[in-house]
């Protein structure tokens, strides 16, 4: 696919019926850490910039990005442009995926959001890295299109997967209707949401169970009833285990074809770098990890 090429196919596929995985040529950036902030009591706004945001592309709520760490001798070691891809070194660099929250184009800011929690790699880095500091970012890659045809939408997913579903509703036509369900541990998580009136957003408390170990996701997502006849796509992410039984739901009761649902696995339980073969051109056999 040239350069070129995937803006046309983005095209094609927002003018379509069903959503389809689009690639984009995956370009490696030295960007500046312009600053940090909290978006709640669980997410790290992270915002980069400098020459290295320029040209930036970003289509998708669900795109991902890779931030580059030195390895555990202090190398930094990088993949060289390849084509429309990047060729990675062996062994593979130490990498942390991250969904793009927003892209100013005019400002060259990226932002990600990341979630919080003790002994992430990236989440230490990112709470303690100083405004000048310079990281490397390698994608996005790709990601999944959505014409705004739907006749609804359904949203759901765990911290991990709010910065997809805040970026989403942003998008969606203010016409659009839907649900979104989003489990966080309690009312400190929840952040604002600009979400078109006629999607319904639902905060989903979990307590003082451990992320991954709670049933209320899949409970609240279950009582959603599609009515006769409309199309719906669905898009849910989060702990692997948690979503297993949301993916028979989808498939085998809501039956929704492939094309019209995205569900992806963005972590799992007591797995440091999980990987669900997440479909990633720049790096296919690199960790599907968000890092949580």
């Amino acid at each position: 696919m040239t350069r070129e090429r995937h803006l046309e196919r983005i095209g094609e596929v927002r003018a379509g019926a069903s959503s389809a995985r689009v690639p984009y040529p995956i370009r490696l950036r030295e960007c500046e850490v312009l600053g940090t902030r909290m978006v709640g009591s669980a997410l790290l706004r992270l915002t980069l910039g400098g020459d290295g945001a320029e040209g930036f592309e970003s289509h998708a709520p669900c795109e991902h990005v890779k931030l580059i760490f030195p390895d555990e001798r202090g190398e930094l070691r990088l993949p060289e442009p390849d084509g429309l891809m990047l060729a990675w070194p062996r062994p593979l660099p130490v990498t942390r995926e991250y969904t793009v929250r927003r892209y100013d184009a005019a400002a060259r800011e990226i932002d990600i959001d990341i979630a919080l929690h003790a002994g992430g790699l990236a989440a230490d880095w990112a709470t303690s890295v100083a405004p000048g500091v310079r990281v490397h970012v390698a994608g996005p890659p790709g990601g999944v299109v959505v014409p705004d045809r739907y006749d609804s939408y359904l949203l759901g997913g765990d911290i991990t997967a709010l910065p997809a579903i805040a970026r989403r509703l942003e998008e969606l036509p203010r016409t659009a209707a839907g649900w979104a369900f989003i489990e966080v541990a309690d009312a400190s998580e929840e952040i604002e949401l600009d979400a078109p009136e006629g999607v319904v957003v639902r905060w989903l408390h979990r307590g003082p169970a451990a992320p991954g170990t709670s049933d209320v996701l899949e409970r609240a997502v279950r009582t959603v009833q599609v009515p006769r006849g409309e199309r719906v796509f669905v898009w849910l992410a989060g702990e692997a285990g948690v979503l297993k039984p949301l993916r028979r739901w989808v498939r085998d009761e809501l039956r929704i074809p492939r094309e019209d649902c995205d569900i992806t696995g963005y972590w799992r339980r007591g797995v440091a770098n999980f990987d669900e073969d997440h479909n990633d051109p720049g790096n296919p056999d690199h960790d599907h990890d968000h890092d949580h």
